[in-house]
């Protein structure tokens, strides 16, 4: 794209955000500021919406929106709630999916390291960044009674509690913390028996500085891991499918603008909702690649990264420049392990998949084509058949379970 069509962008961006808001003379320098990063990453994404801009008006357009978005089945699963706290106190959201019973009979269990009755498997969930729990709907629907799941919201996310340690005393959000989060919902969660570690994205990292906290952990209980769209570190180098330059002078001064535009939260979040369909336009690129993508599950995903407030998007986002849990890997040596990523991913590219895969010469690696960012909403039977498969290796269920009701995009709930 030319440099006057990302500058139209970004002009179009600033004044939408400007005009929903009717901001003083410092809201409109952020919103310049913004408007100019927000049009580098936006310029890819209009193409690809520009036509349907000019010929679909926005009240229709918002129409659907609401349509979708009362008859959408996804992330209605719910399961058994729970909540586990922080190291700082932040209440932690989870919900758990237990094995369901024939009249009364206990289910099938494999033995597992040589105990008559072991307990059974649990396989925990963790998101990515700006999702919540819901977006292993798909996953969640397949594995229901199958096998014990807990599926679980980060801190700041979904409904888990705005991060005590961010609100009170202004500290960054680390990937670290992440771990120490997680270890939390694993103690209060999943006291005991072995444990499959599930992490998209955020949650893939969530699950490796878990490792690099608690190797004991991962040694004595940890039976599998799967890595979805994930990355152990050198995410600064990641242009997003734009050109370096542009990517470079973006990545110089989004941290302030994030830092800015969090400060003005409530502002923020009306120019969000004028400019929803130029958002949703960058959201459906930067997490599909599938040009066939069930408009339900794009809007499901849309509403998703929709619900993140504008202030935890800046907390957060520091922390994955700093990310690397590269020699945490090797704790899953001996394990079974799948890695697992979309060839067109432009957040967390395939190569950084790869490249733990490399450092685990053992793990299953298994790239999709014509897939992105969520490749677990996008390819939902692939990811599931893969995790079915990993959770047979395990021992986490029977060779001859059932896991079905996954379908695809256009599936309905199971």
């Amino acid at each position: 794209m030319s440099e006057s069509s990302a500058e139209g962008v970004a002009s179009a961006a600033a004044a939408a955000v400007a005009s929903a808001t009717g901001a003083a003379d410092n809201w409109r320098k952020v919103t310049g500021i913004a408007g100019a990063a927000i049009g580098v990453i936006a310029a890819g994404a209009a193409a690809g919406v520009a036509i349907e801009r000019m010929t679909v008006g926005r009240g229709i357009r918002k129409k659907a929106r609401l349509a979708l978005d009362s008859a959408g089945p996804y992330g209605a699963l719910r399961g058994t709630p729970g909540r586990a706290y922080a190291e700082d106190g932040t209440e932690l959201y989870y919900e758990v999916d237990e094995v369901e019973t024939e009249a009364g009979v206990a289910p099938r269990r494999r033995r597992l390291f040589g105990r008559k009755a072991p307990a059974p498997v649990t396989v925990v969930f963790s998101h990515g960044y700006c999702l919540s729990q819901d977006s292993w709907h798909f996953q969640r629907a397949a594995l229901r009674g199958v096998v014990r799941t807990v599926h679980w919201d980060q801190r700041s996310h979904g409904r888990s509690g705005r991060g005590v340690a961010q609100v009170q005393d202004g500290a960054p959000v680390t990937i670290d913390q992440l771990g120490s989060d997680l270890k939390a919902v694993l103690d209060a969660a999943v006291p005991e028996g072995p444990i499959v570690l599930v992490g998209h994205s955020m949650g893939g990292m969530t699950v490796m500085s878990l490792a690099d906290r608690y190797p004991e952990l991962i040694r004595e209980r940890v039976v599998a891991v799967a890595l979805v769209g994930t990355s152990s570190g050198r995410l600064g180098e990641v242009n997003f499918g734009l050109p370096v330059a542009g990517v470079n002078a973006v990545r110089r001064v989004l941290p302030g603008v994030l830092r800015a535009l969090g400060q003005q939260a409530e502002l923020v979040e009306k120019g969000r909702r004028a400019t929803a369909d130029l958002f949703a336009g960058i959201i459906k690129r930067y997490s599909f690649a599938s040009r066939d993508v069930d408009p339900a599950v794009a809007r499901f995903a849309e509403r998703m990264i929709e619900g993140t407030p504008i202030d935890v998007v800046a907390e957060f986002y520091p922390a994955f420049t700093d990310h690397d849990k590269t020699e945490a890997l090797a704790l899953f040596q001996d394990l079974p392990v799948l890695v697992l990523a979309g060839v067109k991913d432009l957040v967390t590219p395939s190569e950084h998949s790869e490249a733990i895969a490399d450092l685990l010469p053992e793990a299953e690696l298994v790239l999709v084509p014509d897939a992105g960012h969520l490749v677990m909403l996008e390819h939902p039977e692939v990811v599931t058949d893969r995790l079915a498969d990993l959770l047979t290796r395990a021992g986490a269920v029977p060779a001859g379970a059932t896991v079905g009701g996954y379908g695809s995009t256009t599936a309905q709930p199971g």
